[in-house]
């Protein structure tokens, strides 16, 4: 009689593991092929300057609504240009320039990118960089165009204000070491169990 699928993955469960352990170390060794890179988080305030008769909630889903805009319009050219206009960060573009434009295009959104906190009328800025003070420059000129700038997309009606300068993490966050490590071991595992289940046992 065959054995259960189940029986013949525990029969041989050291294979098992030692596979996902494999690929668990394979996953997370892959990474020193990339560059690691630091984050640097800093929050803007959507203010509506018409609030008067108009109840705390609708004012709350109206700064939503622009910070969802918001988050679309941070990932074109134009905004990457007032970013690079803004004095007083020392930030070097040399290895973003030497991409063409339709690589600058993809790489862009990777650099920069924000996130709206709902229910609140806050917006997440965060910028990625291998150096941790050209993270903190690179977010603090994304939200300084921001603050200055943002009318062009919103008109006059909204202001927005940074309320949190730009922190860095204190270790590289891309990519995700013990995240590509787990989820590697998993894989393993459920890659070696599928093979060892499927094999017929030897009588």
């Amino acid at each position: 009689m065959p054995s259960h699928p189940l029986s013949l993955v525990l029969k041989r469960w050291k294979f098992v593991l030692l596979f996902g352990a494999i690929l668990a170390i394979l996953s997370g060794g892959a990474t020193v092929f990339f560059p690691l890179e630091y984050r640097a988080d800093a929050q803007v305030l959507i203010i509506s300057k018409s609030r008067y008769g108009v109840d705390p909630y609708t004012v709350v889903k109206s700064a939503e609504r622009v910070g969802e805009n918001i988050v679309a319009v941070m990932k074109t050219d134009d905004f990457r240009d007032k970013v690079r206009a803004q004095p007083g960060y020392a930030i070097d573009w040399g290895r973003f320039d030497a991409l063409n434009e339709r690589a600058r295009r993809r790489a862009w959104p990777e650099m920069v990118g924000s996130s709206v906190v709902y229910g609140t009328g806050v917006l997440n800025v965060s910028a990625y960089h291998p150096n941790p003070d050209q993270a903190r420059a690179l977010a603090g000129a994304s939200v300084g165009a921001l603050e200055s700038r943002a009318w062009e997309y919103v008109g006059g009606d909204v202001i927005l204000k940074v309320v949190n300068t730009p922190v860095v993490t204190r270790w590289p966050v891309r990519p995700n070491l013990a995240l590509n490590t787990v989820l590697g071991g998993v894989v393993g595992v459920i890659l070696a169990g599928f093979a060892v289940s499927r094999r017929p046992e030897r009588a």
